[in-house]
């Protein structure tokens, strides 16, 4: 009859972060080089070192001189130790690898969340169907040290076009669309307010606002018009809520096809201008991001190419103002 095999938690070993240390300061020949890899102080590593000593009860390095060089004893645990690691390290990149393949967590600013992807994220499913979608709206951008997300979409302000091959900190960034702001509005309060002929002519109408009234000021400005100091209007502080009172005729939102495709189409939002008398005027772009070492992943990368397709379809049907 075969022997039991003794599970690995009956054998003590040393703790996780010493071993690494271990491992980066007999690689880089360094406390200082070895603490700058980890992020950590290098008190922190040379404590994490002299405890594996301890722990051991014998000397794996030799300090003579400032100099930091491996005993024979050491060298030999050293050669274990870091092929344990790279083992445990290639285990896991391949268990997050099968987990990527099977799950997607998209946040997402919540106006484009609800008017324009929440709909349309069937077809993708419908593509895919062995990647569990997980959709989270929220003004808040994820954490994705912390993986609390696996793609992220955002609106991001601004004039500076983000180039795909972009990385910073680590996240990849890519534009999905610059889209021209609209003045829209419910049909009833336009034939209340009259014909609205030309950009300033809106500054005397009832005006609505998200999270104050820069969007209002930018898009103003670049049609030669000068607002004033302060531009009236209820703060509604999130796209949806501000789409939904210009729906109840409350007054005008400043919006984009991606939010308001579906109300032109059945008529609840009409541009308040005639298009011969407007220009379009883009004030940032929706901006996806995620991690760069998760970029090419199968769930991402299909995510990625599928709002690539839906875009260019965009382009040659009416869903758009």
């Amino acid at each position: 009859m075969p022997a039991k095999r003794r599970s690995p938690l009956a054998i003590p070993i040393p703790p996780l972060a010493q071993l690494k240390a271990f491992e980066a300061v007999g690689r880089l020949r360094g406390i200082r080089r070895a603490a700058q890899e980890l992020t950590l102080d290098h008190g922190v590593v040379s404590r994490h070192v002299r405890a594996l000593e301890e722990w051991a009860g014998v000397r794996l390095f030799d300090r003579r001189q400032g100099s930091l060089t491996l005993t024979a004893t050491g060298a030999r645990f050293h050669g274990r130790v870091a092929a344990a690691l790279e083992e445990l390290l290639d285990s896991s990149s391949e268990l997050r690898r099968q987990r990527a393949e099977r799950r997607l967590n998209i946040w997402c600013v919540p106006g484009f969340a609800s008017q324009w992807l929440t709909t349309r994220l069937v077809a993708f499913q419908h593509a895919n169907p062995h990647i569990q979608l997980e959709l989270h709206p929220t003004d808040r951008s994820p954490d994705f040290d912390r993986y609390e997300a696996d793609v992220d979409i955002r609106f991001v302000p601004g004039q500076e076009r983000i180039a795909a091959a972009r990385i910073e900190n680590g996240i990849r960034r890519t534009e999905i669309a610059r889209p021209a702001m609209i003045a829209m509005a419910a049909p009833r309060l336009v034939a209340r307010l009259g014909k609205l002929r030309a950009p300033a002519d809106l500054l005397k109408a009832p005006l609505l606002h998200e999270d104050g009234d820069q969007q209002w000021r930018e898009w103003f400005q670049a049609h030669g018009v000068d607002p004033p100091a302060r531009l009236r209007g209820p703060q509604l502080w999130h796209a949806h809520l501000t789409l939904e009172a210009a729906r109840a005729g409350q007054g005008i939102a400043l919006s984009n096809k991606f939010l308001v495709g579906n109300d032109v189409l059945t008529g609840k939002l009409v541009p308040v201008l005639p298009q011969d008398t407007s220009r379009q005027v883009t004030l940032g772009a929706y901006v996806l991001s995620a991690r760069a070492d998760q970029w090419n992943t199968p769930s991402v990368s299909r995510f990625r190419r599928w709002l690539g397709s839906v875009q260019r379809t965009l382009k040659t049907r009416s869903d758009t103002v």
